[in-house]
């Protein structure tokens, strides 16, 4: 084969934990009588809260096909890309097993919101039936800090009053703010998605959601915008360069000698570029990625409305379905046009079968 997938997952193969119906079907399609896949596949989701082995499992269970971890892109994945921070203590927000997803990824010293709060129990103070019944606080300090946003938590305000604390007092918080302190320690982000698709009738809150919070809370405090050092996660051009880093490596292990020449993303949209410049010490590590092309196929089962009209000024974005808008991504009405749109996933591996004349 000299083409591979890039899956998304909510919306397009499940919505909450119930599979799309047409996704069992389309991933027949795709193997073979011993199950193996007949083309390089990767699933790329803007989850963060589990571990590789987890989602896959999830998947296999779900699809009716065996799914290896190695074809799993999470999130948070590119992170293994950031060596320099590995070594540093790194303060993460997020749900599931945080420590361990952290550990996963090579961080050596990772501290959750939680255990920052037990050492500063003063801190958090807004629901008062948490409140400390002892006003008493450990001196406890963070050495070569940075903060990892892996999802969206679920206590907002004593994620939002801590990492706030943290960024305002580089690292020592319990200490009155120094706003001197500019630019704040790095802030690595994962997963920009204002909404996501669930059961419900209307998509719900993403980690884009808390992510806006937190940098309006943090303008509001200091007249300054807060900085990310990356942000990963579907558009973003280091999420689809990682993949396509995957893809390869399937074919190598496979040994299949045609070049990959055209990556299908269903579900997900072309990649943006950030304004702000970041680090890009990643880079080498794809330096072999030449893929000829990257198309979208957008299906209608998740967040997706293709009878949305496109806002031409981003600062309208907010209610629009089909461009989620992070403030720090480049807004170009051309680059959320996708290249196909087709009904359901079933629909988008007989597309792509057609283009490539590819029989199974």
């Amino acid at each position: 084969p000299s083409f591979g997938f890039l899956f998304d997952i909510d919306g397009v193969l499940v919505r909450g934990k119930t599979p799309i119906p047409a996704a069992k079907t389309a991933f027949q399609k795709l193997v073979n009588c011993q199950g193996q896949f007949l083309m390089p596949v990767v699933f790329v989701t803007n989850a963060g809260n589990c571990l590789r082995q987890e989602k896959a499992d999830q998947l296999s269970h779900l699809l009716g096909v065996p799914i290896s971890q190695d074809q799993v892109m999470m999130s948070h994945s590119p992170l293994r890309m950031f060596r320099r921070y590995h070594e540093k203590c790194v303060l993460v927000s997020g749900q599931g097993p945080l420590l361990d997803i952290a550990q996963d990824l090579g961080f050596c010293q990772p501290i959750t919101i939680e255990t920052l709060r037990e050492k500063h129990p003063l801190l958090d103070v807004v629901d008062h039936d948490r409140r400390p019944n002892i006003l008493v606080s450990d001196y406890f300090y963070f050495k070569s800090l940075s903060v990892v946003l892996f999802g969206e938590p679920v206590r907002w305000e004593t994620n939002l009053q801590l990492i706030i604390d943290v960024l305002l007092t580089s690292g020592y918080p319990g200490n009155p703010y120094h706003q001197e302190n500019y630019p704040h320690i790095p802030v690595l982000a994962c997963n920009m998605d204002l909404m996501w698709v669930a059961e419900a009738q209307s998509p719900r809150f993403g980690h884009g959601t808390f992510m806006v919070c937190l940098e309006n809370i943090y303008k509001k405090i200091t007249g300054k915008d807060l900085k990310y050092e990356a942000l990963m996660g579907k558009p973003s051009k280091l999420t689809y360069q990682y993949a396509e880093h995957l893809i390869r490596a399937q074919a190598a292990q496979r040994q299949w000698k045609q070049p990959i020449q055209t990556l299908y993303a269903v579900g997900g949209s072309a990649t943006l570029s950030q304004d702000e410049e970041i680090d890009n010490s990643w880079e080498n590590e794809f330096a072999s990625a030449t893929a000829a092309h990257c198309r979208s196929i957008l299906v209608c089962t998740g967040v997706y409305n293709p009878h949305t009209e496109v806002p031409l000024d981003p600062r309208e974005s907010v209610t629009e379905t089909v461009f989620h808008g992070h403030r720090d991504f480049r807004f170009d009405p051309d680059l959320v046009e996708p290249d196909h749109i087709v009904p359901d996933v079933d629909a988008a591996v007989d597309l792509v079968f057609q283009l490539e004349n590819f029989a199974p």
